[in-house]
């Protein structure tokens, strides 16, 4: 079987920083703007965001380390599933390699048949519901006729959330051992922002990220941990989903608290874990004075992250070709009009209407 593993994509030398950036913002679902105008706004913010991408990826040796880590991760993953004789494609969706150029390897491979995997733990439509259009028309260029499986999101799959609050729990213990006893410890769970506008839509990104931090929590089975959801990386000027961890790390030094970052909806560490939050707001924390900045590693290569990614290859195969979830059917609620399987047009009543986050100690944006 074939199993295609999405993701962002990075430029993978300084000359690439110019195209990478136009084609992100050529993306109708990023830039939601009358295709008329879209190739020269998208123009105009790349030209405007060229400088600072470059200098961050300067920091980087000059490219984004995406596509190797994912090229691990696809190894590792293979490993765990010796069963079914799998074989890990990946498809960028900014930069190589695309989905064009992965369609037709696929092709070649000749599968009997195909899984498609996110490396978005969290549903969007400027990520995942991106990727698998770009997907569906490569797949039809290149001939590529097989049984495929989709798998939308695992946001609140036992196995990843389980995985991913060992991590926190191992980088907490450290950090609590390495401040004074009387500073107080916040964990910002840190995701990639949105503007406001997509959710109102009724994308169910901002709902299944506070799922995420709902499960891991549980999870991790502490009592009284002060944690917050933020969001970073905004990049027009709409009004974003908040608070901002910029804010939050504000907010930290004005109570005298310590913060443990958690990037909480990505798997691989690129620009904006190792840049923007390692640097950026590690050199913020340091300025207003925060007693202590730590920070959560990517899952990454993490044995029971790839673990868990093999359990839901498995059970995605038992759902059989289709759109499936982590727990193969919809998970998101009515209001949510842009998850996928409102668009593949489930009836209502097969959706299971879960409740937002319980109140208490995780704060989350009205």
């Amino acid at each position: 079987m074939a199993i295609v593993l999405f993701n962002l994509g990075g430029p993978d030398r300084p000359e690439a920083v110019k195209p990478f950036l136009l084609n992100l913002f050529r993306d109708p679902a990023i830039l939601r703007v009358p295709f008329v105008i879209r190739p020269l706004l998208a123009r105009i913010i790349a030209r405007s965001r060229l400088k600072p991408a470059q200098a961050n990826y300067a920091l980087l040796g000059g490219k984004s380390p995406l596509l190797e880590e994912t090229e691990a991760q696809a190894r590792a993953l293979e490993a765990a599933l010796p069963e079914l004789d799998a074989r890990c494609f990946i498809a960028m969706r900014y930069w190589h390699p695309f989905s064009d150029e992965t369609a037709r390897a696929v092709r070649d491979f000749n599968p009997g048949e195909v899984l498609l995997l996110p490396l978005y733990p969290q549903y969007s439509t400027t990520t995942t519901g991106s990727s698998l259009t770009e997907w569906r028309e490569a797949a039809a260029r290149a001939g590529l006729v097989a049984p495929t499986t989709t798998l939308c999101c695992y946001h609140s799959d036992p196995g990843f959330a389980a995985a991913t609050a060992a991590i926190v729990a191992a980088r907490f213990d450290e950090a609590r051992a390495a401040l004074d006893p009387a500073v107080p410890l916040r964990v910002l769970f840190s995701a990639h922002g949105l503007p406001e506008t997509i959710v109102k839509k009724g994308d169910p990104y901002q709902f299944q990220v506070e799922r995420t931090v709902a499960r891991v929590m549980r999870a991790w089975g502490r009592p009284n941990v002060d944690a917050v959801i933020c969001y970073q990386s905004r990049a027009t000027p709409q009004v974003w989903l908040g608070p901002s961890t910029d804010q939050e790390v504000e907010r930290a030094a004005q109570d005298k608290a310590a913060v443990l970052v958690v990037p909480i909806a990505f798997v691989s560490e690129h620009s904006e874990t190792l840049v923007e939050l390692d640097v950026e707001y590690r050199h913020l924390a340091s300025e207003l004075g925060v007693p202590g900045y730590f920070r959560v590693p990517t899952q990454s290569l993490d044995a029971g992250f790839i673990a868990s990614l093999a359990g839901l290859v498995r059970a995605a195969r038992r759902h059989g070709p289709g759109l499936c979830s982590f727990g193969g059917r919809r998970t998101c609620p009515r209001s949510h009009r842009d998850c996928p399987h409102a668009r593949a047009g489930t009836p209502p009543e097969e959706a299971d209407e879960i409740p937002p986050p319980a109140p208490g100690q995780i704060r989350v944006a009205a």
